[in-house]
């Protein structure tokens, strides 16, 4: 088994509280919060590589400076503060024709598609469904299902995908657009890339022996494979696009893909983050501090004397005949912004469906990966704010990047601004009417006490929600609510309409209610607290929320026990929001993707019911067949009436498929839990990386059809 470095070069401070007084190495001062904050490109591509080199080498010496004896006693801590330096553990967001039969004709009335933030903007997952067929990427592979009549649900076909297949993107026109990660051996492409925010270089296992490929693992560049599926039964790749940067997310408008890369920078193969240990350079804090200056300036050599085309490798298109054509940089769509930032890019692709061409639009920002959310004629990139290492007094803040995106197959960069606090999740920020409505949670961080040392810092915390506009080429601040809940900070937010909804957690979940019709004066009209906290939220008609989310004793706080729990809230009147009923789901231990994947929770509101995946095992087990039979993971259903409120209705029992696939097998992307659903009619599937499964609402447990999925292997 090989190694590789994959990672990033990034500051482990961040998180932590400095003492008073520190100072800082020269030329790494934190630079202040850039209010005006703006984009603009470059003149040529000289000063676009130097921009990059010099951005490398700032990083580069921060990283090694902090390994210095006595960095970090001059802010009160102890040498080296406890951080571990050197090697760390990687860690880890119609066609082909059907017979009618007892499951209806040749299509349901009604199903459930993606559960997208926005209706008609298009979200990708691992799954996707028409009414007719499902599609589930599991491995290196597309598996392609004939879904209905229910009961005569089939594998119709299979498709290996190059990499690690990771979502897809299904179209009214039968193209199913596939998105993986894969390991290029693109011309000038060194085998050592940073992904990422923070963590330091970091080896990983080069696992191209196993599984599928490690199109994870070794990932450098993204794939996009457009599938015709018109035939079910015999899906034809018809285009490919290889292009620099790890898939982060995709949209879909119609004809118009929309696809967020990030791509951490290529360093030059011998630039080394730290030195080979030895006990004798250790104990030796001069001679260690002399290395570590020598290998700052031999690593600034190896930035300076690597090549645009090294730091930034073309893509490349495939086409239906086989045709390859490069897609070289251009260095026209590049921006850097003029606010501090981590190392990275993030590149919004555009990709139009009906007309393809060999290069896809590339907008290209020198920046960290953040928060992405989408409207139909608008993205948005939020990033944080890099401060160096954190000072007393410093508080967060996010930067804002909107791109129109109504010119098919480019995002025009339309202007940036500038927020107080951080977003929790995509749902934090929602366009209504060209104005940009934002939660956040704003952190300050406090002095500490004399002779006091707080390793991870002191902060306070208040949330608001704010409003911006475009003006002059600028995101400008329309209006800002109140602060809330201060010690707290947002779980969840959604945005409706005129209406806002804001979550926050320290011991009890407050809901809060907003008035955000007058821009100006976004308002908080209402609040409610009930045990525990919500990490998502639906809307479900005008006047209700069905919230995911966990249940806590009123004085258990974050670590007493906890289960999860499904919500419905009357907010018809905002000023006097209520907890309409509540139904609690599972023991102590229980789990589900639905707490922080919104994809994973599916309300069909044609029949009223809501589908959650659900995994929970019993503690009592004492050898590895106990823990199997004390371990399950199911699809639940649960009913919900406006009036009578969430009642039970079953489960689809997918805890054999589970067992059944084999441990070898296993790795973290390789998850049999039931994960999706699909809802058609009266019938329900459970979808998971081990098959397929379809009972009818009324006999859940009794399951109708199963189709398992051939496990990967080596």
């Amino acid at each position: 088994m090989r190694l590789r470095l994959f990672g990033t070069v990034g500051l482990t401070l961040l998180a932590v509280g400095c003492g008073d007084g520190g100072k800082a190495p020269e030329g790494l001062d934190n630079e202040p919060v850039q209010q005006s904050l703006k984009l603009t490109t470059f003149d040529d591509c000289s000063a676009l590589e130097q921009y990059i080199e010099d951005t490398a080498t700032k990083q580069m010496r921060a990283n090694l400076e902090q390994q210095k004896p006595g960095y970090w006693e001059r802010f009160g801590r102890g040498t080296r503060g406890g951080v571990v330096f050197g090697p760390m553990p990687a860690e880890d967001s119609a066609g082909g024709g059907v017979n009618a039969g007892a499951g209806g004709g040749q299509a349901p009335n009604d199903s459930t598609g993606t559960n997208n933030q926005v209706e008609g903007v298009h979200e990708s997952d691992f799954v996707q469904n028409d009414g007719t067929r499902i599609f589930v990427l599991s491995g290196n592979r597309l598996y392609a299902h004939r879904s209905w009549p229910a009961e005569q649900l089939t594998l119709a076909a299979t498709l290996e995908v190059e990499g690690w297949p990771r979502e897809m993107l299904l179209d009214e026109k039968n193209r199913l657009v596939i998105v993986s990660q894969v390991a290029l051996s693109l011309p000038g492409t060194p085998t050592k890339v940073g992904g990422g925010v923070g963590g330091g270089m970091v080896p990983v296992a080069d696992m191209a022996c196993y599984g599928f490929g490690c199109g994870y693992y070794n990932a450098d560049s993204t794939k996009v494979t457009t599938v015709d599926v018109s035939d079910v039964a015999h899906p034809t790749v018809v285009d490919q696009v290889y292009l620099p940067g790890v898939f982060n997310q995709a949209r879909r408008v119609d004809s118009n893909v929309r696809l967020v890369l990030s791509d951490a920078f290529r360093w030059p193969e011998d630039v080394k983050f730290w030195v080979e240990y030895s006990e004798d350079l250790y104990k030796d804090e001069g001679k260690l501090t002399k290395t570590l200056d020598a290998l700052i300036v031999e690593n600034e050599k190896r930035i300076r004397a690597n090549t645009l085309d090294q730091w930034l490798p073309a893509g490349r298109h495939v086409d239906a005949d086989g045709v390859t054509t490069a897609l070289p940089t251009s260095c026209g769509d590049f921006y850097r912004s003029n606010a501090p930032s981590a190392l990275g890019f993030v590149t919004v692709a555009s990709l139009d469906l009906d007309a393809r061409t060999a290069a896809p639009g590339r907008t290209s920002l020198v920046a960290e990966p953040g928060t992405v959310y989408a409207s139909k004629e608008s993205l948005y990139l939020a990033h944080s704010h890099y401060w160096w290492w954190p000072q007393p007094g410093q508080k967060d803040f996010t930067y804002l990047h909107k791109f129109d995106l109504r010119q098919p197959g480019r995002a025009v960069y339309a202007g940036s601004g500038t927020v107080e606090g951080t977003p929790v999740n995509q749902f934090a920020l929602d366009e209504y009417q060209g104005v940009l409505r934002m939660a956040t949670t704003v952190t300050t961080r406090l002095p500490e006490p004399e002779h006091q040392d707080w390793w991870w810092g002191r902060t306070t915390t208040a949330s608001r929600v704010t409003t911006l506009g475009v003006k002059n080429g600028q995101l400008a601040e329309l209006g800002r609510s109140e602060d809330l809940a201060e010690g707290e900070r947002i779980f969840s937010a959604r945005f409706a309409g005129p209406r806002g909804y804001v979550v926050t957690f320290l011991q009890v979940d407050p809901l809060f209610t907003f008035d955000l019709s007058d821009p100006a004066h976004p308002r908080k009209v209402g609040e409610l607290k009930v045990p525990g906290f919500s990490t998502y939220m639906h809307p479900v008609g005008d006047h209700h929320l069905l919230t995911m989310g966990i249940h806590t004793e009123p004085n258990g706080g974050c670590c007493g026990t906890s289960t999860l729990k499904l919500s419905l809230f009357d907010v018809s009147d905002l000023a006097n929001p209520k907890e309409a009923a509540t139904q609690l789901v599972g023991e102590a231990y229980g789990w589900s993707e639905a707490l922080y994947e919104h994809k994973a929770f599916n309300y069909f509101a044609a029949k009223g019911l809501v589908a959650i995946p659900f995994t929970d095992y019993s503690r009592s087990y004492s050898s590895y067949e106990n823990y199997w039979q004390g371990f399950r993971t199911e699809l639940r259903v649960f009913r919900v009436d406006l009036a009578a409120g969430i009642s039970p209705v079953g489960a689809v029992p997918m805890s054999d498929l589970f067992r059944t696939t084999g441990m070898p097998q296993w790795s973290y992307y390789y998850v049999p839990d039931v994960r999706r659903s699909v809802m058609a009619d009266d019938y329900v599937y459970a979808i998971s990386d081990a098959g397929v499964r379809v009972s009818k609402v009324d006999s859940l447990q009794t399951p109708l059809v199963t189709v398992p999925f051939p496990v990967s292997t080596p």
